[in-house]
């Protein structure tokens, strides 16, 4: 697989080798290459070609010929009839999705309905876009990293490409059960073997990362647990976007925020702002301590300690979630409607002789409800029966548990290091079939996980929308992603890379300016 910048000849024979070799080697045999060793790194300038003449021949490479500038068409989504774009023995996207008869009951991690889904609905030229910051291939995009999980669950990492056309090919050629996206290097990282210092080899960009997982939910969630979501457990997810987004909007200025369905039960977060992807992992680890609130596994004690007056930042949230609380927490989870799940509240409230009268209203009524019970804190600390009740020691104790049970839940390590890979945006997860799509934040009250498509309802959609249009002998092209649900996503995708590049654009054209005012 090529991986060279226009104009660059080959220069060494590892690069020939990989070139030679590998786009041979089905995963299959791949795999068998590999079963004996540690799997979990593919080095494909290991394997040796069969010749080898010693001398190497100049390969010139057009811009032109590595990526098509004319942001008017979208060839990776082909329409019905379009068969350009294909890679070498490969049949074209008609005959690739006709000839397996896919259909909607197919499953969704059958191979032939992973390519089909790669070949005509995956947004490659937008990736491309959004990882390269311009329309043009730089080091963005080629010295990036990404990582393959075949359908034999080999991982390949480091593969790197110049254009998105040449990753489209790979993926193509290797149908991989999903990737991931890494860091830009300071070099090519096929190249990272050939360096003579291992020190010139590191991560020197990425986009600052989030991760929201409903599992870190389990000790609070009473709906669901472990890999299983609803609707009522999923008010969890929205409660931590609306919280983080804003914090990174109006505390750190951050434009370019996307929020990523994971296809099951969570969302990772992408900020792209230039600022964030040039982080180091020091501000990347102070940026998600400022954001970490809730501290401690499910068996430790009281999980939120915050200083007093509040931050602003905790100020805004509780404001943001003190109706999640009431209607979510309380009424849709009902937290402490069991006598054990009460005890955790009371472990939580300051004064002795407090939990006392409420334990023993609690006990005389053994199915009130938690929206009840909490009423109850308030109405019995006003009667004055305890004379030892401090009330600012009890306001700050139902703020903490306001924000024990509605503050963000995240996964900090997945954003402190810059060498951390991600799932892309747009692949399928392999659990539920269901596309990782974008969220958008104006409309996240009204995204619903469990009505995100599946590759194979999306694949059914296109024959759906195919044969209507024979039966109206209509002649208008289509491409294929915009014949199913998933353009809304794909097209929210397309609005944000172009906000980005018109930004990086203006940041480019400024830096060129101060260039030139220098003597």
């Amino acid at each position: 697989m090529p991986h060279l910048t226009a104009s660059e000849h080959i220069a060494s024979p590892s690069l020939l080798q990989e070139d030679c070799v590998i786009p041979d080697v089905p995963p299959q045999a791949l795999w068998e290459l590999i079963r004996d060793g540690e799997v979990d790194e593919v080095d494909n300038t290991s394997a040796q070609p069969e010749e080898n003449t010693g001398k190497l021949p100049r390969v010139d490479i057009k811009l032109e010929d590595l990526f098509d500038e004319d942001d008017d068409e979208d060839d990776e989504f082909p329409g019905s009839s379009v068969t350009e774009g294909k890679i070498e023995n490969s049949p074209p996207a008609e005959s690739l999705y006709r000839s397996y008869n896919i259909a909607p009951s197919a499953k969704y991690t059958d191979p032939e309905v992973m390519l089909a889904f790669y070949q005509r609905l995956f947004p490659f030229r937008y990736l491309f876009q959004w990882l390269n910051h311009s329309m043009k291939p730089s080091n963005d995009f080629g010295h990036r990293e990404f990582a393959f999980t075949l359908q034999n669950d080999a991982y390949l990492r480091y593969q790197s490409f110049p254009t998105g056309d040449l990753l489209r090919k790979d993926v193509l050629r290797l149908n991989p059960s999903r990737f991931e996206i890494g860091p830009v290097y300071t070099a090519n990282p096929r190249d990272r073997k050939m360096l003579r210092k291992s020190t010139a080899f590191r991560p020197m960009a990425k986009e600052l990362v989030f991760d929201i997982d409903l599992t870190d939910y389990d000790e609070i969630r009473t709906c669901c647990d472990k890999a299983n979501i609803c609707h009522k457990c999923w008010s969890f997810v929205t409660m931590a976007i609306k919280v983080v987004d804003v914090a990174l909007r109006d505390d750190f200025g951050f434009k370019h925020i996307m929020w990523v369905y994971s296809g099951r039960r969570g969302a990772h977060a992408w900020i792209s702002d230039k600022r964030a992807r040039d982080m180091d992992d020091q501000r990347r680890k102070a940026l998600a301590g400022y954001l970490e609130v809730i501290k401690g596994g499910a068996q430790s004690g009281k999980k939120v300690n915050v200083k007093r007056p509040l931050h602003p930042h905790l100020a805004r949230s509780l404001d943001i979630l003190k109706d999640h609380f009431q209607r979510d927490i309380l009424e849709d989870q009902d937290p402490w409607g069991k006598p054990v799940k009460a005890e955790r509240l009371l472990q939580l409230l300051p004064d002795k002789a407090l939990n006392d009268l409420l334990r023993k209203k609690w006990d005389a009524a053994p199915g009130r409800s938690s929206a009840s019970k909490w009423a109850d804190i308030d109405a019995l600390a006003k009667t004055g029966a305890s004379k030892t009740l401090d009330g600012r020691a009890l306001l700050e104790a139902k703020q903490d548990i306001v924000l024990e049970y509605t503050y963000p839940r995240l996964d900090v390590e997945v954003s402190k290091k810059q060498i951390h890979l991600l799932k892309s945006p747009f692949v399928i997860h392999p659990g539920t079939g269901r596309v990782c799509v974008p969220i958008d934040t104006k409309r996240l009250a009204n995204f619903d996980p469990l009505g995100v498509p599946t590759v194979t309802e999306l694949l059914g959609e296109i024959d759906e929308f195919d044969d209507r249009e024979v039966k109206e002998e209509g002649e208008m092209k289509v491409q294929d992603y915009e014949k199913t649900s998933l353009k809304p996503y794909v097209d929210y995708f397309r609005t944000y890379v172009t906000s980005l590049l018109k930004e990086e654009k203006c940041v480019k054209r400024e830096r060129e300016d101060d260039d030139g005012m220098e003597f």
